[in-house]
């Protein structure tokens, strides 16, 4: 088990109040360069993004696989250590996307979250998404189970920590009243905050609003939302997440320099880089 100085409790406990009140942008970020960016941008905390880790790895993010396929997947230590890496590098809270607990058995996403502890995150977020399309969810009670399970070991482990129960029912064809009813068994089984992606323009966003019993995170930057930070602070969200978003922009910018290159055999990309010198000053600092 890591070692938890007053450090890292404080950050975890400053990652708790967050959740209290008010609503607070939570960017993802998926190695220790992105994090230090997006800490030195002056934001309370960071969240890591499996798709941006997954990517950053040359590997595919958790979805709808053949079999065979799934086998690609970053697995849970290589995962953590990446979490790690990150959480002992950035002076903020860290909270990490931890997809499905990596397996479906309650005492798996235990063991997962005891993990996340273990590598400094403040924070984490399970996931009731299968990657089977036979059954996209896993099962009502057992997803209950599963979040009852990670709040159990949130316990066991004593310190400071923000259980997150997302129900991925909108991404996966489901109704707003399922998720609603899975988002509240989640906050009633010791989640923290409900976390409903898919959920992007003001009417739903609103329902969940009134009829979640708990704190609500959206994720943003999917599709270039048009709702701003105002909008979803008087909407009543609570916290919001960008996702794979900024990974995937960036690694769209990697895609164009590459075309360029190979096709054109123009520079032009460059025109928009950041000065070396302002990265080793922003990586020599906190920020």
């Amino acid at each position: 088990m890591r070692h938890v100085n007053s450090d890292s409790r404080e950050r975890a406990e400053r990652f708790v109040e967050l959740h209290k009140e008010g609503c607070f942008l939570l960017p993802n970020a998926w190695d220790v360069g992105s994090a230090r960016i997006l800490e030195a941008a002056g934001f309370p905390a960071v969240a890591t993004t499996s798709a941006g880790v997954a990517f950053s790895l040359g590997r595919p993010d958790h979805d709808f696989f053949a079999e065979q396929a799934a086998e690609g997947r970053v697995d849970r230590e290589t995962m953590m250590r990446r979490v790690r890496e990150i959480a002992d590098e950035v002076g903020v809270p860290l909270s990490a996307d931890l997809e499905d607990g990596y397996g479906e058995a309650p005492e798996t996403v235990a063991t997962t979250i005891s993990m996340a502890l273990a590598a400094g995150a403040a924070g984490g977020n399970i996931e009731d998404f299968t990657g089977d399309r036979t059954r996209p969810l896993y099962d009502a009670e057992l997803s209950v189970d599963r979040i009852r399970a990670a709040r159990a070991a949130v316990d066991a482990g004593g310190e400071p920590f923000v259980l997150v129960g997302r129900t991925d029912g909108l991404l996966v064809g489901g109704s707003l009243d399922d998720c609603i009813r899975r988002g509240n068994a989640y906050l009633a089984a010791g989640a923290d905050c409900a976390f409903v992606p898919g959920a992007a323009d003001a009417a739903t966003i609103g329902t969940l609003v009134r009829e979640l019993d708990g704190p609500l995170n959206v994720v943003m930057g999917l599709t270039g939302n048009a709702l701003s930070m105002d909008d979803l602070r008087a909407l009543g969200v609570r916290r919001v997440t960008v996702g794979g978003s900024i990974a995937r922009a960036m690694y769209g910018h990697l895609l164009s320099a590459a075309r360029e290159l190979a096709d054109k055999g123009t520079f032009s990309y460059a025109t928009d880089q950041i000065p070396q010198t302002d990265l080793n000053h922003l990586f020599q600092s906190r920020g």
